[in-house]
């Protein structure tokens, strides 16, 4: 099989490739995290960050290539009931590039305007995702799986890097930023817990999603990570003291929540693995950004209570993701060299 050109690549060019950057991204900024008490992790997390910001550039090239000699197909993908909900992934990756640049490197600048742009884009995947799912009578429960997170997902990370961002903004920018911060936690949120219900229904009373979708499972970490941490950095940028303390303990229960499903999902996934039933596929990156945000979460939740078990919790899900997120690299750039993770799925 003849590998694949440029032009055949930027047609079939899967939005979903993207969330080989979430997941590279949130890996980097959590061994950065580690490298505060663990000094010979800060070289490792630099190199991660460099390595990400690569691969965005790398990764970009292709996608903006399909939207301006192929948009016909990219808005074919976009009102797809399963793969539209992967389109989010591109400015979600600009969001957690914009944590990287703000944490790694002294240019605010450059964070301010990956943030911006991601916040804008994450808006409009989101409602054009949304709004073919609402007004589409393909869609069916089959279609329905964790992937559907990703939207929300994307809404709920705006305060991961926005909420630090606040001081280094003009005055006149700041209550704007704000606004749309709490806009994206809130709307994300409420997102959450209503598709929460729908895809447990699934789960419950139909097939469950299986094959290349086995790694969306996964996705339930995502929000239960990022939801808490958000919030969190959210009210480090607002008068209420209070609001923190009572803050702390929902972010212990949503904690709670986030351990029992990593263990689900664990044995969800070893399950397949041992039937044969998940052969790899880009949908493997699925693995990475939920764990990186649950991780995010222990981290953060051990800081504020100064539980040891929480943050041995968190230290072994790191290394939990470490091991899959190598996997799934080097799986990737096997893919890359033959050509064949270019070919796209039914």
């Amino acid at each position: 099989m003849a590998y694949p050109s440029f032009s055949d690549i930027a047609r079939s060019f899967a939005p979903g490739w993207f969330a080989a950057v979430m997941g590279t991204g949130v890996l980097a900024l959590t061994t950065h995290s580690l490298a505060q008490g663990w000094p010979v992790l800060a070289v490792p997390a630099l190199t991660l960050h460099w390595l990400n910001t690569a691969l965005f550039l790398a990764l970009a090239l292709p996608w903006l290539t399909r939207w301006l000699r192929f948009p016909d197909a990219a808005v074919q993908t976009l009102k797809h009931p399963v793969q539209a909900n992967f389109y989010p992934t591109f400015s979600i990756a600009l969001l957690v590039l914009a944590a990287q640049w703000l944490v790694f490197t002294p240019y605010i600048g450059v964070a301010l305007v990956l943030w911006w742009l991601g916040v804008a884009l994450t808006f409009v995947f989101s409602f054009a995702a949304l709004f073919f799912m609402f007004r589409g009578e393909h869609v069916a429960i089959e279609h329905v799986t964790p992937a559907q997170f990703i939207p929300a997902v994307g809404l709920v990370v705006m305060p991961l890097a926005g909420a630090p961002l606040l001081p280094h903004m003009p005055e006149a920018l700041r209550e704007l930023a704000l606004t749309v911060n709490a806009v994206g936690l809130g709307a994300g949120s409420m997102m959450y817990v209503g598709l929460l219900g729908i895809t447990l229904f699934r789960k419950y009373m139909h097939k469950p999603a299986q094959g290349i979708l086995t790694p969306t499972v996964w996705i339930h970490l995502a929000p239960i990570g990022v939801i808490p941490v958000s919030l969190m950095n959210l009210l480090d940028q607002l008068p209420f003291p209070a609001a923190r303390e009572v803050a702390t303990v929902l972010m212990l229960l949503v904690w709670g929540f986030g351990v029992w499903w990593l263990v689900m999902a664990s044995q969800l996934t070893l399950a397949a693995r041992v039937a044969g039933q998940m052969p790899f596929a880009l949908s493997w990156w699925g693995f990475t950004f939920p764990l990186g945000a649950f991780v995010a979460e222990s981290l953060r939740l051990s800081k504020l209570l100064g539980w040891g078990t929480i943050f041995a919790v968190g230290v072994a899900a790191w290394l939990l993701l470490c091991f899959l997120w190598a996997v799934t690299a080097v799986r990737t750039v096997r893919g890359v060299a033959s050509g064949a993770i270019f070919q796209p799925h039914p």
